[in-house]
């Protein structure tokens, strides 16, 4: 049953009411009337609400994609003309829009760069010291420079008295041998002086054969001590070797090594080279392991960094002469570098080159590595032999205790005895004039002939 039909019922229900009670019909119909008006405009209102909800949905799928569509392209048509009207592709409008927003935080993006070098600048001063410390402590070597004499221990008293000889006949024949000055300890030690390394190491490995061989006599120790001479080649191979493995380096050429084994009987500021090297690269190595550079390149340029200042008379600075070495023998151009670079001649070009240059630097400049009165003293010895030898009939000549003494021995074939005396004192007369010294030099030239003949076989 509907409102209409509701309202009517009820109407016609109360006016039988009314008739039984006596109630006026009219005001009834007036009630009704009033009733029915309010709920008709109910209905339109929600008749109207109704008709526009059906007139939304009546819109279709297909007009909502078209004005989808539509709005796209007018979103299209705005960048367009945006970009139209700044010229500016649309990457480039985009960098430009980075570039606006980098530039309002330039300020605060550079506050925070100084922030952080500060922090890293403060920091790394300790890191760098930290590393730097724990190098040079790995650096350290327990190798013995000698600097002017070696020792030779000796088995026993006898043995003492047969180096000796005869009125000291061998000991003299050894020093004109060798050219190395003999002190006889108390101990069975005898001490070999000389400011020359590599006579040392003649004497002290023919005494070694002397002694092992027993036959002491002044024959016998020219023979022993020319055969040692001319093993020199072998005994700067073995060195070389050594230093070679030491720092752990293998399959070089065979002329380096022999080169490298010169080390051992070079000084620079009274540092002997071996121990400068074994320090520097150590030293070097350690520095490369910490900081992830090249350790193989670091490793070979310090050991080679100095190889310029054994080789022969050549034109140039050892760092010059190095470099045409290491080319010569095909040694890696990064190695080449360090050495070329090692004492800032030409601009460091790399984090190997810096650490070569470093260990070399830390090594020669700790306290007590070098000393130079030393070098003062080699070059004062250098200069007195160079100025006997400067005359035609001397054959050699050595500078003994300091350069106090020198002995110079003559040609016998080209020099006779009496010419001996003038002979001494036209070098005395050079060492005053030339050389600076403390207290006397002098001078003793030897005229020795020798004759030998061997009987036929039975």
């Amino acid at each position: 049953m509907g409102l209409f039909d509701d309202l009517l019922a009820s109407a016609l229900e109360e006016e039988k009411t009314s008739k039984k009670t006596g109630t006026s019909v009219n005001a009834n119909k007036k009630q009704l009337v009033s009733q029915l008006a309010e709920k008709a405009a109910e209905l339109e209102q929600a008749a109207g609400a109704l008709k526009e909800r059906e007139r939304l949905a009546s819109l279709s799928e297909e007009e909502l994609k078209d004005k989808e569509t539509a709005l796209k392209k007018r979103q299209q048509e705005l960048a367009d003309k945006l970009v139209k009207i700044s010229s500016l592709s649309q990457q480039e409008a985009k960098d430009l829009l980075l570039d606006s927003v980098e530039k309002e935080l330039k300020s605060d993006i550079a506050r925070r760069i100084r922030e952080a070098e500060e922090e890293i600048k403060h920091h790394s001063e300790d890191k760098a010291k930290e590393i730097l410390a724990d190098a040079l402590a790995h650096g350290v070597t327990d190798y013995t420079a000698e600097y002017t004499v070696s020792t030779v221990t000796l088995p026993n008293e006898e043995i003492k008295g047969r180096i000796i000889g005869r009125e000291g006949r061998n000991i003299r024949s050894f020093e004109r041998a060798t050219g190395v000055e003999i002190e006889l300890d108390e101990a069975n030690v005898i001490h070999l002086s000389s400011f020359d390394s590599v006579r040392r190491e003649i004497a002290r490995r023919s005494l070694e054969k002397l002694i092992r061989d027993r036959r002491i006599q002044p024959q016998r120790i020219e023979e022993v001590v020319e055969k040692t001479k001319q093993e020199i080649d072998k005994i700067l191979f073995e060195e070389g070797e050594k230093l070679c493995h030491a720092v752990k380096v293998y399959r070089l050429h065979p002329d380096l090594i022999s080169l490298l084994g010169r080390f051992k009987f070079r000084f620079s500021y009274g540092q002997n080279m071996i121990v400068h090297t074994l320090e520097e690269t150590k030293i070097g190595v350690q520095l490369a392991y910490e900081l992830k550079a090249d350790v193989n390149i670091v490793r070979l340029g310090c050991l080679l960094h100095d190889i310029g200042k054994v080789v022969g008379e050549e034109e140039g600075t050892h760092v010059q002469i190095g470099v045409k070495l290491a080319r010569k023998y095909h040694i890696p151009e990064p190695v080449i570098k360090c050495i070329e670079e090692h004492h800032e001649d030409v601009p460091i070009s790399s984090v190997e080159s810096r650490l070569v240059w470093i260990a070399d630097a830390a090594s020669g400049s700790r306290p007590g590595a070098r000393y130079e009165p030393h070098e003062e003293y080699v070059q004062r010895m250098e200069q007195i032999e160079k100025i006997a030898k400067e005359h035609d009939q001397v054959k050699e000549a050595f500078a003994f205790q300091a350069g106090r003494q020198v002995m110079v021995m003559v040609k016998p074939e080209v020099t006779q005895d009496d010419e001996l005396i003038v002979l001494a004192g036209k070098i005395s007369k050079k060492v005053e004039e030339q050389v600076s010294y403390a207290g006397q030099v002098k001078i003793t030239c030897i005229r020795e002939t020798q004759a030998t003949e061997v009987t036929k076989a039975k």
